[in-house]
């Protein structure tokens, strides 16, 4: 009940989640160029997920999942599966893939041929991240509504429908539902970091249901985590927030005519690569300038890595800014000493140095 009348005072004053505010990119959030020095090792049609081992370093693309060599510039074609892969991770010798974001599959090594896709009798929609631990594998059902590529609908729509869920031989667990997006999970001790896009923050689930804030606030909408080198998390923010987009998620009938009368890529809403028709929406003054794109101009689409200390605090970020194009990062690895990207607006997998990213973040 109070939570209830928190929501009317929320709504009716503009504050809390009812706020159009956005937190600004300031101290360790203070912009760079760290992601667009990176350097394009491998250019993909379709760029999807990352999945490594001691073995190797492979990314998914469409339908298909590539090895790609640390060594020198290019892929190698591992796999040829039947739909789009929405999730990649390597599991017990083999690859555990989320197809068409309904159902999961492991194809090679000692689980080959099993398969889930449903859980506490709800068929999966929107599987979008894949992680393996121990003997099990967490995954993140984005939405019940809305499948990963529709995940701007999903943002429009304020939906909270996501579960993160522990997959294993003997059946299917589920951790925690009623989130707004799951898009990432990983172990952290006897917890799951999850990353909740529409709230803009990272959550520890401790048990079934128990579900704690670890990283609140952030200026965009996280995605996949991965466990870094030397310790801490890498996470990934896939797009940044503004005030017009928050604004515009206050306005039902707008939303709903707009949604029902455009197309998705004129919508006000973030986007994964850089603008590239006249024709979308100008968002609030990210317009070219004396023919210039300014870097600090509210962002469209932007690219932006956080690296995260165990206790979830942010040490330092990496920035791809408006004017760049190494934009919408939705998955990140450490491998073989050298970092490495998917990023939707290079087209592809960045290649970076861990040492020179520490010298010029200061740490």
């Amino acid at each position: 009940m109070i939570a209830f009348f928190k929501g009317l005072s929320d709504r009716f004053l503009g504050r809390g989640d009812a706020a159009v505010t956005v937190p600004v990119f300031d101290g360790v959030l203070r912009p760079n160029r760290l992601l667009d020095d990176g350097v394009l090792w491998a250019r993909l049609e379709a760029p999807g997920d990352l999945a490594c081992d001691d073995t190797g370093l492979w990314a998914s693309d469409g339908n298909r999942v590539l090895r790609i060599d640390p060594a020198q510039q290019g892929t190698t074609e591992e796999l040829v599966l039947d739909g789009t892969i929405t999730a990649l991770a390597r599991f017990k010798g083999g690859f555990a893939v989320a197809l068409d974001g309904n159902r999961v599959e492991v194809h090679g090594g000692a689980l080959d041929g099993h398969s889930w896709k449903a859980a506490d009798k709800r068929a999966f929609v929107a599987i979008n991240s894949l992680t393996a631990d121990g003997d099990t594998l967490l995954a993140t059902d984005a939405s019940a509504h809305n499948a990963p590529a529709n995940w701007q609908r999903d943002l429009l729509e304020r939906r909270s429908s996501g579960r993160v869920l522990r997959l294993g031989v003997d059946g299917v667990q589920m951790l925690a539902s009623g989130l707004s997006h799951a898009f990432g999970a990983v172990p952290v001790g006897d917890a799951v970091w999850v990353s909740e896009s529409w709230r803009h923050r990272v959550v520890s689930v401790l048990g079934a249901g128990h579900v704690q804030p670890v990283l609140n606030r952030l200026p965009g909408y996280p995605s996949r985590l991965a466990p870094a080198d030397g310790g801490g998390i890498w996470l990934s923010v896939f797009a940044c927030r503004t005030q017009l987009v928050e604004f515009v998620l206050r306005e039902k009938g707008y939303r709903e005519a707009m949604m029902a009368s455009m197309p998705p890529n004129l919508w006000v809403a973030p986007q994964l690569v850089p603008p590239q028709s006249f024709l979308e929406p100008l968002q609030g003054g990210a317009i070219k300038q004396m023919g210039v794109l300014k870097p600090w101009a509210p962002p469209r689409s932007y690219g932006l890595v956080l690296r995260l200390n165990e206790a979830g605090k942010v040490l330092y970020s990496l920035h791809s800014r408006v004017d760049g194009t190494h934009h919408g990062i939705t998955a990140i690895h450490d491998h073989g000493g050298a970092l490495w990207v998917v990023s939707h607006g290079a087209g592809g997998v960045l290649r970076l140095d861990p040492s020179e990213i520490a010298r010029r973040a200061g740490e």
